[in-house]
């Protein structure tokens, strides 16, 4: 199993800043402030969900009654997120959320099946390949290790070197491990990064490259694509290296600052630039496609599923789009109609989309007709927590994080 899609290291991202702002008067402002219109769109009171619809699943809309599934289990996590895709995972029959102590709990029951002191940096990519679970040391000593997923053992560790600080894994392949460190300075001091690759069998240092000078170590979004590992960070760049050598391939600035994920598909990189989707070229860094939303309207993040990949935009509209083309499959504004907070991340099971949001008015846990977008309804725990929700799937229950919170909803 291999998972480098659209992985995150660094926290000062803007959502970051909105969740650490806590909740109250506070939070409401500085909310109010950076979603913009999206705001001006909300309906309902507070603590709301979406209102019932009249048609049946089977034309794309919701089902009669509207209302959520109750939660198979609910449990209290040392979860301790900001609200990156890749905080909250489910493998190997647990599901596991990004905090200290480290906890994974069984998919079926709830229960508890192992528990890791200091096991990672919270907030920090909980990455998964090979059948590995890979993280930033959360003793903050210089180290990455790898951990079975089912049983929480170790199985790997591996250290860049001492003149390197805080090694942060940003993507992993079958391979090997890719990690984002600081280059230590006489005084102790930094003020530039490495990107390196590590081996995953030996975790031997397979190549390091010095980042341009004023890169950040933080704020770097990765994917790995055979030969081919890109990423993006807080400085308009979007760069891809050989994952062999380490060697810069192309880099170019891109027009918006990616504040999260892209998707990789096949030869193309798919990002998120403001009012437009654009596709460039693996190889070289042409564009492909493009695909521009409507005015003063912003796209959120990607998700790829099934060869098809989602996306919001900032006026509540859901588009489903051909990855190779670009082509529209279909839109949605079932989430408008409803007055529905956007949601940013998206798993799948059978013929239903899930997707999670961000702040927690209005939003929650989305369920759409997968084939049309229609929203059939709205799962909201209430609890006014001010973090944003996480997805995740075992394909038989979808797991949704919101706090401290984690529920188990029937798939």
């Amino acid at each position: 199993m291999s998972k480098g899609l659209g992985t995150t290291v660094g926290r000062s991202s803007r959502r970051r800043v909105l969740r650490l702002a806590g909740g109250g008067i506070t939070m409401a402002a500085l909310g109010a402030g950076l979603t913009g219109c999206e705001d001006e769109l909300a309906t309902g009171g507070e603590d709301s969900t979406p209102p019932p619809r009249s048609a049946s699943p089977e034309d794309g809309k919701a089902p009669e009654d509207g209302k959520a599934p109750e939660p198979l289990w609910t449990k209290s996590t040392s979860a301790q997120t900001y609200g990156d895709n890749d905080e909250l995972v489910a493998v190997d029959g647990v599901v596991i959320a990004s905090g200290d102590p480290l906890t994974a709990f069984d998919g079926a029951t709830g229960e508890e099946r192992w528990s890791l002191p200091g096991g990672a940096v919270p907030g920090a990519p909980l990455l998964l390949g090979d059948g590995t679970l890979y993280l930033e040391s959360g003793k903050y000593d210089g180290s990455v290790a790898g951990y079975v997923p089912g049983s929480g053992k170790e199985a790997w560790r591996s250290r860049l070197g001492k003149e390197y600080r805080q090694p942060r894994p940003v993507a992993v392949d079958a391979e090997q491990v890719y990690v984002i460190a600081e280059i230590l300075e006489a005084d102790g001091s930094s003020r530039t990064n490495v990107i390196a690759a590590l081996n995953s069998g030996t975790g031997k240092v397979a190549w390091k490259e010095q980042r341009d000078l004023g890169t950040q170590q933080n704020g770097v979004h990765a994917a790995v694509k055979g030969r081919y590992l890109v990423y993006t960070d807080f400085k308009n760049n979007l760069t891809v290296r050989d994952t062999a050598t380490g060697k810069q391939v192309w880099t170019q600035k891109t027009t918006k600052t990616s504040y999260g994920p892209f998707v990789v598909h096949q030869d193309l990189v798919i990002v998120p630039q403001g009012q437009r989707l654009q596709a460039f070229a693996l190889s070289d860094g042409s564009e492909k496609w493009s695909v521009q939303a409507e005015e003063f309207t912003t796209f959120r993040e990607p998700t790829l599923l099934e060869d098809v990949l989602y996306i919001a935009d900032s006026g509540r509209t859901l588009w489903a789009v051909e990855p190779g083309t670009g082509k529209k499959v279909w839109q949605s504004t079932a989430l408008k109609d409803a007055g529905g907070q956007v949601p940013r991340q998206f798993v799948k099971v059978g013929g239903t989309l899930y997707g999670a949001t961000d702040l927690d008015k209005q939003g929650g846990v989305h369920a759409f007709d997968a084939k049309a977008g229609g929203l059939r309804w709205t799962f909201n725990d209430k609890s006014g927590d001010y973090h944003a929700w996480l997805v995740a799937t075992d394909g038989k229950r979808v797991f949704a994080l919101h706090g401290k919170k984690l529920h188990a909803l029937p798939a």
